[in-house]
This record gives C-alpha cells, structure tokens and sequence, in this order.
C-alpha cells in the first residue's frame, strides 16, 4: 500500500515547527492538495480531527497547513507566518474541529478548496516523521503518500481499463510503485491512483485524456522536489 514507511522515513525531514505530525506532515498534506486543485486556492474550509483537533493551534498545524496550502516546504521559515501572509495574499480560510471520531485516523485533515470553478475535497493523514498518506480525493479512496509521482485518472467504469491504462504507462518504461482503483458504485465513475517510480511525458498523459471514457487526469510530481 502507498502507506507503507520504513525506520528512515520516521526520522522526519528538515522542518518548521515542534513536531513532525503536527508541521511537516500537515505542510506536506497541504501540498499534495494544492496539486490535486492545481494551485493556490482562494478559499479553503480546513477540518481537524481527533489529536489535530485538540491541539492545531498550539503546535502550530493551523500554520503548516495554511504554510502548505501556500506551497510552503516543510523547512520554509515563512510558516511561523503563514496566517499573516495568507490575509495579505487574499486568501480566506476557516478552521473547524471534530475531535472524536472513530472511523478516521488520529491525525487527519480534511481540505475543501476552491479555486474559481473548480472545488476538490481532499482527505490526509499524518502517520509521523513527515509521511503521510492522502486517503480520499473527492469521495473516492486514494491511499497515496506523494513522496512518488502519481496519477489520478477519473473514468468510466469500463471493462479492461486498468489493463489499457497500465499498458499505455509501460510504454514510458515507467515502473508502477502502486496503483489502486475505487467506484462509488458498479457501472459508476471509478477513480485509478497510480504511483510510479518517474514520471511520463506530457503527451501521454494528453493521449490519455483524449480518451472519451477518460473524464479527468490529474498529474502530480514528487512534491518535495
């Protein structure tokens, strides 16, 4: 699974901030979103829940996600004053907390933002050391760490799709690290998350989005390159 961390990934990374769930796996959550929006947001409703919800503003969360949300990197000593930049940038924010609930995560965010027309709900969970894992884009399941360069595809549910998807990525000579495929229901939209090693070139993913049944491709690096 894309949640998957060994012992050098829970030493954590350079970072801003007293604790690695707490700061560098929120900027990093936050930043694997803006991505999936495909920008800075001018809007944004942030949830904390559980430990986050008890504790964002004195470990500083609130910062690292509106840091992240910035694109902010973990070591980017603006965070310490992310929420002054963000009203001098124009961007508005909403803080909201849930702090028992069972069926998510202890330290997970969920992130509704909005950029002109388009809006994206995104769920993240910080796991320590600065890994995360990026559980739900819009309703679907994802379970993806962004430390790999990913595809998210939203099509039809149609027999033999991830077959084509996987054979049109091979031809890149691009190793799948993982790939996962999630429906609302049978015959429903379905939403393929592929995690490689490298990423493929602009026209693929072009060709891939000229298909019919093929409603949205989202592309998304390393994002801590």
């Amino acid at each position: 699974m894309a949640n998957k961390s060994s012992v050098f990934d829970m030493i954590g990374p350079i970072m801003i901030g007293p604790s690695s769930s707490h700061t560098a796996g929120v900027v990093r959550i936050a930043r694997a979103a803006i991505r999936v929006l495909g920008g800075i947001p001018e809007e944004a409703n942030i949830t904390f829940y559980n430990s986050f919800a008890k504790t964002y503003e004195g470990h500083g969360s609130d910062r690292a996600i509106i840091g992240g949300l910035m694109d902010f990197k973990t070591d980017d000593v603006r965070i310490k004053d992310a929420l002054a930049i963000a009203k001098e940038k124009g961007l508005i924010y909403s803080f909201k907390s849930i702090g028992n609930s069972s069926i998510h995560h202890p330290n997970t965010i969920k992130l509704q933002l909005k950029k002109g027309e388009r809006q994206v709900e995104i769920m993240g969970e910080s796991l320590g050391g600065g890994v995360i894992n990026i559980s739900e884009v819009d309703g679907f399941v994802a379970n993806f760490s962004a430390q790999n360069h990913t595809l998210i595809i939203k099509a039809d549910d149609a027999s033999g799709a991830i077959a084509f998807i996987s054979s049109v990525i091979a031809q890149e000579k691009v190793n799948i690290a993982t790939m996962s495929v999630s429906r609302k229901g049978k015959h429903d939209m379905a939403c393929h998350v592929i995690e490689m090693d490298s990423g493929i070139h602009e026209i693929t993913r072009q060709y891939l989005l000229s298909l019919p049944w093929i409603k949205e491709l989202i592309y998304i690096p390393d994002i801590d390159l």
